[in-house]
């Protein structure tokens, strides 16, 4: 049987959580928007080509070491300001040259403090591929990434039905960006497979409550068939909690705060990636957290 709505809201009874706050705003904001999509969707044609998110991801991985996806993010819902006056070109160019495999850029205003500003910045700043990260929740929200110069759109499965779940997800291939396909269980990846997806996320925070379980994507991984390229997502740490991610079977990590936060997010994001089964420690027996890094 088809599910008729999302899996995840109201999870906590009797209490409007995160996730549905967030989502109401965006419905909200999607319902009175009265743009032609047919032009909308003339403009997403005529956007340069997308740069290769997944295929990035992959090459990257391949090549022994953890994809980071490093993320520029102003404040979230749950923990406040992280850094509202960030210059996202500058924090690109410094995630870029400590080797990340690509941005996720928050272009939420209400919550996160983002905007399509932000994607455009940074984006134009470097040459990695970019994840529009949002809350998509129409057609033209996959057709404002495209627009914008996104490379990659987030759908969140306990955002979405199956119905929009599968029709976002074919609109964004067909307009040739990937979609990176958002789970918390074993549930919510069945019906990211069920659409096709072959880019998957393992999002560690409760959307509801925004609460870390630290064991989730262990837990989900060895559900994730081989030929889907899968990311690990928040509560990110440090080294010691990519390499155990690593070692779970995660090719990426997307990482916002830990980096955000860091003093040389240079060399925070160098830290991670060195992080692949296999590869060296730290003098101590194990990879530091990010806040060693840099004071």
């Amino acid at each position: 049987m088809r599910r008729t709505r999302p899996t995840n809201l109201g999870a906590v009874a009797g209490q409007t959580t995160y996730l549905d706050r967030i989502l109401r705003s965006h419905r909200a904001a999607a319902a009175g928007d009265d743009r032609d999509r047919a032009q909308l969707a003339a403009a997403a044609a005529d956007a340069p080509p997308p740069r290769g998110f997944a295929r990035r991801l992959a090459s990257v991985a391949a090549a022994g070491e953890v994809a980071v996806i490093a993320e520029v993010k102003r404040r979230s819902p749950s923990k406040g300001d992280l850094d509202p006056a960030l210059d996202p070109a500058a924090l690109a160019v410094e995630y870029e040259a400590g080797g990340a495999a690509c941005l996720s850029v928050l272009t939420d205003g209400e919550y996160f403090g983002g905007s399509a500003g932000d994607l455009v910045a940074a984006r134009s700043a470097v040459a990695l591929p970019v994840l529009r990260k949002d809350f998509t929740v129409s057609d033209r929200d996959v057709l404002d990434a495209r627009v914008m110069g996104a490379d990659a759109v987030l759908l969140i499965a306990a955002a979405l039905d199956d119905d929009d779940l599968a029709r976002f997800h074919a609109l964004t291939r067909s307009l040739g960006m990937d979609a990176l396909v958002e789970v918390h269980d074993e549930a919510e990846l069945a019906r990211a497979l069920d659409v096709g997806a072959t880019l998957v996320g393992v999002n560690q925070r409760d959307l509801s409550t925004f609460e870390v379980d630290g064991d989730r994507a262990e837990r989900v991984a060895s559900a994730i068939p081989a030929g889907v390229l899968a990311v690990a997502e928040s509560g990110i740490d440090g080294p010691a909690a990519a390499r155990r991610l690593a070692d779970a079977g995660y090719a990426a990590v997307l990482v916002g705060e830990a980096l955000v936060r860091a003093g040389d997010r240079g060399a925070a994001v160098r830290a991670l990636c060195r992080c692949a089964p296999g590869r060296g420690t730290t003098s101590s027996g194990a990879p530091g957290p990010l806040s060693g890094v840099a004071p």
